[in-house]
């Protein structure tokens, strides 16, 4: 069975910030500009709203994990004021429990009338907020691994007859028809049933991050939609190669999972301009904080301080990729950079946009570059950034995506089925073939 690719490419943002602000005229400041810009996505027709999550401060801020809301109720909230917009929370398969994490997110499924989605993310920091120590990667990907089995299995275990709607509106639940999944895991022991409702999409859409080799081969087996970060076409097709081999092995359709990516753009209204802008941009770089920045980059125990911008690293400095206990996959791609020859300067610059695929030019320019890489097959899904920068917003608006609609690569609108039909994936009955939930 081959899994039919999107005939065009499916879009993302950032889900927007709440967040209330000491100087705001009103408390409602930050709502309202969050309501105005998720309502200005869906005029867009943009698939679904991402939500990243890190769960501690981080004293520098090279992260951007100070002042993040939580992923679910900043999308509960949206849901409220939009019809359509899929919601992808990021959640920790190490810090957080499955049974809880089945029914926040099942209920998200039901407020949004079925457009919930959840990427599975196994944490390379916040381990000092929950009283441990964190794991190895390969601990942590087997824990995920479980954890997801038990949504799936929670989820699959209630049939849609368990619900029903009386006369006089309210809905009833019976209890006789909720299923146990009895499973025993390693690390978790889950006996069941959800008490929930069947979900109005069966599942949530199942996201997966990370790109260690434990990180693949789990979105290879049981990952909807995988995100990904590949700089170059080269590397693309590269990982999206392993990843679809793996999942061929694992009995997996052809096709299947599908790829994100996360396009960070410079948009220019034309190549002076956009030269102009890359230049004001290096110009603006903290390089004594990028310093910091690109050791975080290389997992943290780099000590950068002193070097010369404009020579390489030495290789002395580089870590060993399988002594790093966090984000190997971001690391790898910084050990590239580096052993490639470039200078601790340019190391920095790429590290502004933390290894993800980076692409400057007119709207043109940048369309032809997504075109490129959808045609090649390695990415069904593009996040899209700019919205709410007022440097950006009215080039990626007004110039890119009417330039990738020009190109027939995105959608002029919804369609009926909830957020995975938006997706071009799947009915659920087909989906639970590619998730063997293991329930002894």
């Amino acid at each position: 069975m081959t899994l039919t690719r999107p005939h065009r490419l499916k879009t993302l943002f950032g889900a927007p910030s709440f967040t209330h602000a000491e100087a705001d005229p009103s408390p409602r400041t930050g709502i309202d500009r969050a309501i105005e810009l998720a309502r200005k996505a869906e005029a867009l027709k943009i698939t679904g709203f991402f939500t990243a999550d890190l769960l501690q401060a981080d004293p520098e801020g090279l992260a951007g994990s100070t002042g993040v809301q939580d992923p679910l109720i900043t999308l509960a909230a949206l849901s409220q004021h939009t019809q359509h917009i899929g919601l992808v929370a990021t959640l920790s398969t190490t810090f957080y429990d499955p049974f809880n994490i089945a029914r926040l997110v099942g209920t998200l499924d039901h407020v949004s009338g079925g457009r919930a989605a959840w990427n599975a993310v196994t944490s390379s920091v916040g381990e000092e907020n929950f009283g441990t120590d964190l794991p190895s990667p390969e601990a942590r990907y087997e824990r995920a691994r479980e954890f997801i089995e038990i949504l799936n299995a929670l989820y699959d275990a209630n049939p849609g007859s368990v619900a029903r709607r009386t006369a006089s509106g309210s809905v009833v639940v019976d209890p006789k028809k909720l299923g146990r999944i009895d499973y025993k895991g390693k690390y978790f022991n889950v006996a069941g049933p959800l008490n929930i409702a069947p979900l109005p999409q069966g599942r949530p859409v199942q996201w997966q991050a990370g790109q260690s080799e434990a990180g693949i081969r789990l979105g290879a087996e049981l990952a909807e939609v995988v995100y990904t970060s590949q700089p170059t076409l080269e590397q693309a097709i590269a990982f999206v190669t392993r990843l679809r081999s793996l999942a061929r092995a694992a009995g997996r359709v052809e096709g299947a999972p599908f790829i994100m990516n996360s396009l960070h753009s410079v948009i220019g209204e034309s190549e002076a301009d956009t030269a102009r802008r890359l230049r004001e941009r290096a110009e603006r770089l903290d390089y004594d904080r990028g310093r910091l920045r690109l050791a975080d980059m290389l997992g943290g125990g780099v000590d950068l301080q002193g070097l010369p911008l404009d020579r390489p690293l030495p290789a002395s400095l580089l870590p060993e990729l399988d002594e790093v206990n966090r984000r190997r996959g971001r690391v790898e791609i910084f050990l590239g950079f580096a052993k490639q020859g470039l200078t601790l300067r340019e190391l920095i610059q790429r590290a502004e946009d933390t290894g993800h695929w980076h692409v400057a030019g007119t709207p043109e320019q940048i369309a032809a570059k997504v075109e490129e890489r959808f045609n090649a097959g390695v990415v069904n899904v593009l996040t899209l950034h700019g919205l709410g920068n007022p440097d950006q917003e009215d080039l990626l608006v007004n110039g890119l995506i009417p330039e990738l609609r020009k190109r027939n690569l995105l959608d002029d609108d919804y369609i009926e089925g909830g957020f995975r039909a938006n997706l071009g994936l799947p009915a659920l009955q087909d989906a639970q073939t590619w998730h063997a939930a293991r329930t002894a």
